[in-house]
C-alpha cells in the first residue's frame, strides 16, 4: 500500500518579522497544548473509554473467529450442534464488528467538540496576539509566510490529536491486548517474535524519519519562500503592470517552484526507501509468526482456529503499524507547526498596557508633546526634544520636508510606539499610563494612503463604529460628500471596493476615510497628509470636508502642501526632528524663514507652465 500523506510542516528559517523555531522540546509543545484540551476533560475521558471499547471489540473478533473455525472442524456426533452454534457465533461476530465501528464513531463524535474547540481557541488567541503586536513587527513581517505558519499550526492541532488519539493510543492498547492473549494462550516465542519485530520496525522508522527531516525542512522553507513571493507579487499587481514585469515575476516564482520541486523529489525518494524497508520488516515478521503457528498445528499443540486467530491478530495489528512512518512524520510535523505558532503567540509585545492602566478619565482632549525624543533605530534619531501643545478644539499643523519626522508624531500619539524620552499626554494623562484601547478610541485618522477592506462601501464606512445603522452610515457619507456618488452606483452601499479599495479613485477613497472618521466621532483627529496623493481639484474639493471633520475637534494636521494648513491655529515647521519655527501662517511668512521659503517655492511650483 502506498503511504504518501506527507504534509508540509512549518519552515525553520527566520524570515523578517517571523519568529524562528524555538528550542522547546516536543514534550514541552504537548504540555503547551494540553490546557486547551483539558477544558474538555470529560469529553477526553469519554472518548478514551469509547476507544478502549472499540479495541476490546476489535481484539474479540479474531478470538470469535477461532471459536467459529474450531466449532466447524469436523468431529464425531456434531450434526445437531451445527444448526445452533455457528448461528450464534456469526451473530456475535456481526455484533463485534458493529461495536468496533460504533465505538469508533462515538469516540469521534464525543471528541470532535474538544478538537475543534482547541483549534478555535488557539487560532483566536494567535489572531488577537497578532493585532496586539507592535507596528514594527507588522512592517517587517512577510504576510504569505506568516499566514501559512498559522494555517499549518491550526491544521497541526487536528493532525496531532487525530494521530495520537485515533492511531497511536489505540494501537498501543491493541498491541497490549494481543501480546497478553498470545503470551497466556500460547508459548512466549509468539510474544518475542512480535515484540522484537515491532522494536526493529519502530527503531528503523524513527531513525530514517529523523534523517529525512533535513529534506522536509528544505522543502518547507522553499514552499514558504514561493508562497511569500506569490502573495507579495499579487499584492503589488499594479506595480508589476506599470513596469511590464509579468514575466519577471513569473520567472522568480517559477524559480522558487523549481527549487521546491527538486527538494520534493528528493524527499519522495527517501520516503520510498522508508516504505520499502517497513514492508520488508512486516513481511518477515508475518512469515515467522505463521511458521510458528503452522508448526504448532502440525504438532497438535494448536488448532486450526488458533492459526486463524494468530493470522487475524497479525493482520489487524500490522494494518495500523503499516502507517507508523506516516503517523510519526505527521506527529513530528504537527509538533513543529504547533511550536511555530506557539512561538508566534509568545512574541513579546513591544507596546503593552501598564499593569494598573485605566481608561482615559477626563473629557479634556488637549494633546501635549513634552520633550519627546524617539528613534526607530538607536543610530538614527527621528525626533529630538519636541515639545508642543494642541489645546482642546484647536488645530495645529506640522509641516516640513520628507523624513523630518512628521508622520512619526501620529504614530507616537496612537501609541504604535512608545517614546524613548519625554512624554505625550491627553488631558494631562500620560498615554503610557492609560489603556491603549481608550487612547485609540479617542483618536480618528484620515491617512495619506487610505487602505480599505475588500468589502462593501457600507462595511468600510461602518468600520468607524461597528454596529452603526444604515441611517448613521448615510449621514456620515453625506457629511463627507460621498453619498451622491454611492447612491448613483448600481448597488449603492452594497458596492464592493476591491482589494485595498482599488476600485475607487483616490478622492473617493479619501471621502470614505473621512466618512469613517466622522462616524467614529472622536474628540481628537489626525490628518496625516490626507490630500497629498490627490490632484489640486480633488484637494480643494476635499478641504471643506476635512474642515467639517475637524470642527470643534482637537486636530493635528500633518501636511506637505502648505495651502492646506493656512487656517491652522498654529503651524510647526519640523526639520531633522527638531521644531525650527512655529506660529500662524501670517506670522511665519513675516519671519521670512524656512516656512516662507517653502511657501514661495510651492507657489512657483503651482504656477502653470506656459
Amino acid at each position: 500500500m502506498r503511504r504518501s500523506g506527507e504534509a508540509l510542516s512549518s519552515p525553520h528559517h527566520a524570515s523578517a518579522g517571523q519568529p524562528a523555531r524555538s528550542d522547546r522540546s516536543d514534550w514541552a509543545t504537548l504540555r503547551r497544548l494540553f490546557p486547551y484540551l483539558w477544558r474538555y476533560k470529560w469529553r477526553v475521558m469519554a472518548a478514551l473509554a469509547f476507544m478502549v471499547g472499540a479495541k476490546v471489540a476489535n481484539v474479540g473478533v479474531p478470538v470469535l473467529l477461532k471459536n467459529l473455525v474450531d466449532t466447524m472442524t469436523p468431529k464425531p456426533d456434531m450434526a445437531q450442534a451445527l444448526l445452533v452454534v455457528p448461528i450464534a457465533l456469526l451473530v456475535a461476530y456481526g455484533l463485534l464488528r458493529f461495536s468496533t465501528s460504533l465505538f469508533g464513531e462515538l469516540r469521534e463524535l464525543v471528541f470532535a467538540k474538544a478538537t475543534e474547540g482547541a483549534a478555535r481557541s488557539i487560532s483566536l488567541e494567535v489572531f488577537r496576539h497578532l493585532h496586539a503586536l507592535s507596528l514594527r513587527f507588522h512592517l517587517e513581517r512577510q504576510t504569505g509566510g506568516m499566514t501559512r505558519d498559522i494555517e499549518r499550526g491550526t491544521r497541526g492541532v487536528h493532525s496531532l490529536i487525530s494521530m495520537s488519539l485515533y492511531s497511536i493510543v489505540p494501537t498501543i492498547i491493541e498491541l497490549t491486548l494481543v501480546l497478553t492473549i498470545l503470551g497466556v494462550k500460547f508459548d512466549s516465542l509468539f510474544v518475542w517474535i512480535t515484540a522484537v519485530a515491532l522494536a526493529i520496525y519502530i527503531v528503523f522508522t524513527v531513525t530514517v524519519t529523523e534523517w529525512r527531516t533535513q529534506f522536509r525542512k528544505t522543502m518547507n522553507e522553499l514552499d514558504s519562500v514561493a508562497q511569500s513571493r506569490a502573495v507579495d507579487s499579487l499584492l503589488n499587481y499594479e506595480t508589476v503592470k506599470y513596469f511590464n514585469n509579468e514575466e519577471f515575476e513569473a520567472g522568480r516564482y517559477d524559480a522558487s517552484l523549481d527549487r521546491y520541486r527538486k527538494a520534493a523529489i528528493k524527499s519522495q525518494r527517501t520516503l520510498s526507501m522508508l516504505n520499502t524497508g517497513q514492508q520488508l520488516l512486516i513481511a518477515v515478521s508475518l512469515v515467522l509468526m505463521l511458521w510458528r503457528a503452522t508448526a504448532g498445528v502440525v504438532d497438535g499443540r494448536m488448532t486450526l482456529g488458533d492459526l486463524v486467530m494468530v493470522n487475524a491478530f497479525m493482520i489487524q495489528l500490522y494494518i495500523p503499524l503499516n502507517f507508523l512512518g506516516v503517523i510519526y512524520r505527521e506527529i513530528k510535523q504537527s509538533l513543529t507547526d504547533l511550536d511555530k505558532m506557539f512561538v508566534l503567540m509568545e512574541k513579546e509585545r513591544e507596546v503593552r498596557d501598564a499593569p494598573d492602566a485605566k481608561p482615559l478619565a477626563g473629557t479634556d482632549s488637549t494633546v501635549r508633546f513634552e520633550d519627546v525624543s524617539f528613534a526607530y533605530e538607536a543610530a538614527r534619531p527621528i525626533l529630538k526634544h519636541v515639545s508642543f501643545e494642541i489645546p482642546a478644539g484647536t488645530t495645529v499643523a506640522v509641516v516640513g520636508p520628507s523624513g523630518s519626522g512628521k508622520s512619526t508624531l501620529a504614530r507616537l500619539l496612537y501609541r504604535f510606539y512608545d517614546v524613548q524620552q519625554g512624554r505625550i499626554t491627553i488631558g494631562g494623562e500620560d498615554i503610557r499610563q492609560v489603556t491603549q484601547a481608550s487612547v485609540r478610541q479617542a483618536i480618528g485618522i484620515v491617512p495619506q494612503d487610505t487602505v480599505l477592506f475588500n468589502d462593501t462601501v457600507e462595511y468600510n464606512i461602518a468600520y468607524g463604529r461597528p454596529g452603526a445603522s444604515r441611517a448613521e452610515v448615510e449621514e456620515a457619507a453625506r457629511a463627507a460628500r460621498i453619498h451622491d456618488f454611492i447612491a448613483a452606483t448600481p448597488k449603492g452601499y452594497e458596492t464592493t471596493v476591491g482589494e485595498r479599495g482599488l476600485k475607487l479613485s483616490g478622492g473617493e477613497k479619501q471621502r470614505v476615510a473621512i466618512a469613517r472618521t466622522l462616524l467614529k466621532n472622536p474628540p481628537i483627529v489626525i490628518f496625516d497628509e490626507a490630500t497629498s496623493a490627490l490632484d489640486s481639484a480633488n484637494e480643494r474639493a476635499i478641504q471643506s470636508e476635512l474642515k467639517s471633520a475637524a470642527q470643534n475637534k482637537t486636530t493635528l494636521v500633518i501636511a506637505h502642501r502648505l495651502s492646506t494648513v493656512v487656517d491652522a491655529h498654529e503651524i510647526l515647521v519640523l526639520e531633522g526632528g527638531v521644531i525650527v519655527e512655529r506660529g500662524t501662517h501670517a506670522a511665519l511668512l513675516a519671519q521670512q524663514g524656512k516656512y516662507a521659503q517653502m511657501w514661495a517655492l510651492q507657489k512657483i511650483e503651482a504656477q502653470p507652465v506656459l
